[in-house]
């Protein structure tokens, strides 16, 4: 006993606090990565890319989301470094015990650069389901995930080749206003490999994707530090096969979760036509569950008080928890 007296005194002295450690959470390996990918304008015209990407998985984690970002975003936007216990999508999803594969979309971030003419959403959704393809053997279920015009791409991917168990789809409704939406593209400039590659104009990120929620300088110097660009291109089927034709959303076969902001580019203030009800969940799933008949599932959630770029939120982990709840039941 007074040997153990001693010992407790000697760590004491030393500064080592005797109590009880809570159980770590499981071990996180994230590594950057890389995926070979075939696009093409038609079957006979093709050309091999990379689709890069940086993957986290947890010790013992079965399921993976694989993360697409929106226009102008690359792999940043899952995990944005600033103010990370609050704003990385990733850090909360691994934390709840999912694996994540934040993608660069082709044309941005690690990912090669191929023609903006060959990029459309449809060629980047392709490429998703290649990449996809080579989780499918280390992961037993996949959820497809976007944000913004990556939800187009979600949706076309999941729609199409019906190999992911679940699509979560943010920062997206059927229903866009393009008096908002308009504007913004007009103010892009060229940037990257040719004359179609754009991307906003400095200091135009706040009102572009940010407003109506708090204007916080550090975190929008961070967002304009790390913009990409996005392909002139990519919209064009993103309106077609999502907003104006038949939606490809008809076509998919698995459980749906829809998350959206005070967004005015997606959601009307009480206006027909200007966007979705996105007043409530009640009542956004009301309006979008016409474009989801084969979906045995559509949950929807609205994170109030900000606008596009909903991982940029101050109350943004109550939509992360939102979605791992979501996540668990697929």
């Amino acid at each position: 006993m007074r040997f153990r007296r001693l010992c407790a005194a000697a760590l004491l002295a030393t500064g080592v606090a005797l109590v009880p450690q809570p159980a770590s959470a499981a071990a996180v390996t994230c590594q950057n990565v890389s995926y070979p990918v075939r696009i093409g304008l038609t079957p006979l015209v093709t050309s091999q890319e990379t689709m890069a990407g940086r993957l986290c998985v947890p010790d013992g984690a079965t399921k993976v989301q694989v993360l697409i970002p929106g226009g102008t975003y690359d792999r940043s936007y899952w995990d944005v470094a600033y103010e990370p216990s609050t704003h990385s999508f990733t850090k909360s999803q691994n934390k709840a015990g999912f694996a994540t594969l934040a993608l660069d979309r082709l044309g941005t971030g690690l990912s090669s650069k191929p023609l903006s003419a060959f990029v459309t959403a449809s060629t980047q959704a392709s490429a998703v389901h290649q990449v996809i393809s080579r989780l499918k053997p280390r992961f037993s279920k996949v959820i497809v995930a976007g944000h913004s015009i990556g939800s187009a791409m979600a949706m076309i991917e999941a729609g199409t080749h019906h190999d992911v168990d679940g699509v979560l789809v943010t920062g997206f409704t059927h229903k866009m206003n393009y008096i908002t939406v308009v504007p913004v593209l007009a103010n892009m400039v060229p940037a990257g490999l040719d004359l179609g590659y754009l991307t906003t104009m400095p200091n135009t990120r706040y009102n572009s994707f940010h407003k109506p929620g708090p204007l916080v300088p550090a975190a929008i110097s961070f967002d304009e530090s790390t913009k990409d660009v996005f392909a002139a291109t990519e919209a064009v089927d993103t309106i077609l096969l999502n907003t104006v034709v038949i939606p490809i959303s008809r076509k998919i076969t698995v459980p749906v979760m829809i998350v959206v902001g005070n967004d005015t580019h997606f959601c009307s203030a009480g206006v027909p036509l200007m966007g979705s009800d996105c007043s409530s969940a009640a009542a956004l799933k009301a309006d979008e569950a016409q474009f989801f008949p084969a979906a045995p599932r559509l949950d929807t959630y609205v994170l109030n008080g900000y606008g596009h770029s909903i991982n940029y939120a101050p109350n943004a982990p109550e939509y992360h928890s939102a979605v791992a709840q979501w996540a668990k039941t697929i």
